[in-house]
């Protein structure tokens, strides 16, 4: 299959390690695309609810996936989130072209993009991170029961639907919180001269110009790998969302999966050699 070419791709909120993770389609968007950099902002292990278990082949294959692309020398960018805050403490660790930070400023053809999770925003997790936790249980319930639904609306010949989106459009205050989140990191960035601003954490894929008195700024999210199924795509100067769509990307063969676990397994091994190397 041809790769697409993309210079950077931003994904966030893969929640490996949890029902709701859509592992499979994740694998299959990374395997159509050929980037020159990644960008992986925040919550890509969920370690909050990280079980020995469940952890599928699929999640594993995810990670495999990006090992791959560290030993091809791509640079990848793991930045922190909530979910995988216990990587905090070992921030500006690097392995090869992999490199984990807590932020990121990259100057992009004269304008620079001020990256981060953005959980730093949200009051629920400055002051209770216990309800976090708790609530984040109960987003992966929730997706568990809206996977059964679908199952059967599908059955019956009906489109899926979305329990959680239709609660966040239905209830004022999720919607209030989404527009508040957006539009702090927004004056924040624009009063640090950012020309984009790139985030993650509220699962709700966006790209907006917003403004204030000061001035204006891009405001990017690139949604998540649970319901949205967004990144972000930078090619030639310009932003863009892309969305996964099961059509676009055909199934692969028995022999097609067995060739590429056979290459994903010398990858692996390659990456052995090469932090080993680093570590001499």
């Amino acid at each position: 299959m041809t790769k697409r070419p993309v210079e950077i791709v931003v994904i966030s909120d893969v929640h490996l390690g949890t029902y709701g993770c859509r592992a499979k389609e994740l694998l299959k968007y990374l395997k159509s695309i050929n980037p020159k950099m990644i960008i992986l902002n925040g919550d890509i292990i969920d370690m909050w609810q990280f079980s020995k278990r469940y952890f599928p082949e699929d999640h594993m294959k995810v990670i495999r996936r990006i090992l791959k692309y560290v030993s091809a020398d791509v640079p990848v960018y793991y930045l922190t989130g909530n979910h995988d805050e216990m990587l905090r403490k070992f921030a500006d660790f690097e392995i090869g072209s992999l490199k984990l930070c807590n932020k990121l400023v990259l100057e992009l053809e004269g304008k620079k993009a001020w990256i981060f999770h953005g959980d730093v925003f949200d009051v629920t997790m400055q002051y209770s991170k216990f309800l976090a936790k708790l609530g984040a249980v109960g987003y992966d319930t929730l997706i568990l029961i809206n996977t059964l639904i679908n199952y059967f609306l599908v059955k019956f010949g009906r489109e899926k639907m979305s329990l959680s989106k239709k609660i966040k459009q239905s209830v004022k205050d999720a919607v209030k919180f989404i527009n508040s989140f957006e539009e702090t990191a927004a004056n924040i960035a624009i009063e640090k001269k950012y020309d984009y601003v790139i985030c993650g954490h509220i699962h709700h894929p966006e790209m907006r110009m917003i403004k204030n008195e000061e001035g204006e700024v891009m405001y990017l999210n690139s949604g998540d790998w649970v319901e949205s199924l967004t990144s972000l795509e930078y090619n030639n100067g310009e932003w863009s969302i892309h969305h996964f769509e099961q059509n676009e990307y055909p199934e692969t063969t028995d022999e097609e999966e067995l060739k590429e676990e056979k290459m994903e397994l010398k990858d692996s091994l390659d990456i052995g050699k090469l932090y080993n190397a680093i570590l001499k």
